[in-house]
């Protein structure tokens, strides 16, 4: 098994639903075990078209027996799932999963780059996880300090329960 870091956001529809059905699909999908979920965090759209409505953002921790590729089409099945469409990029979606890491595994390849490629600079991303597990490392830096550095970082609040 593999642990793994995936990304979840949704910015359309009900919103708080879709990541809580996305998280339960991804622990009963065969060779994924689910072992820790952040808290939810509200963001602001990073990039993409100008009047999107506000994210809502969560990590989990999984582990894994599949190959990243199927991982990656594992995440996008469970996309198609909530009617989640690829027509603007970084536009507004019902759902995006990304996967961040994948054990300690790197790679450039265009299709699933590892970790994923701005990662890194994406408070939506790391605020959470840091959120989750404190001591976390991304390419041996601390999650809670590139968070701190991020730049949407200071526009993130935790949602509210049920929100």
């Amino acid at each position: 098994m593999v642990s793994c870091i995936l990304a979840l956001g949704s910015n359309l529809g009900e919103r708080a639903g879709t990541l809580q059905a996305a998280v339960a699909r991804l622990a009963a999908t065969e060779g994924i075990e689910v072992l820790k979920v952040s808290d939810t965090a509200v963001t602001k759209p990073v990039g993409g078209p100008a009047g999107q409505p506000d994210f809502l953002n969560l990590v989990v921790r999984i582990d894994t027996d599949l190959a990243p590729r199927e991982l990656l089409l594992a995440c996008q099945e469970i996309e198609a799932a909530h009617h989640r469409t690829r027509e603007v990029r970084w536009g507004p979606r019902t759902l995006d999963i990304d996967v961040i890491t994948y054990g300690d595994e790197t790679s450039e390849d265009p299709v699933l780059t590892l970790p994923h490629p701005r990662a890194a600079t994406r408070g939506f991303v790391l605020l959470p996880w840091s959120w989750m597990e404190p001591d976390a490392l991304l390419s041996g830096k601390p999650v809670a300090s590139l968070a701190a550095a991020a730049a949407d970082t200071p526009d993130i609040v935790r949602a509210e329960a049920g929100a």
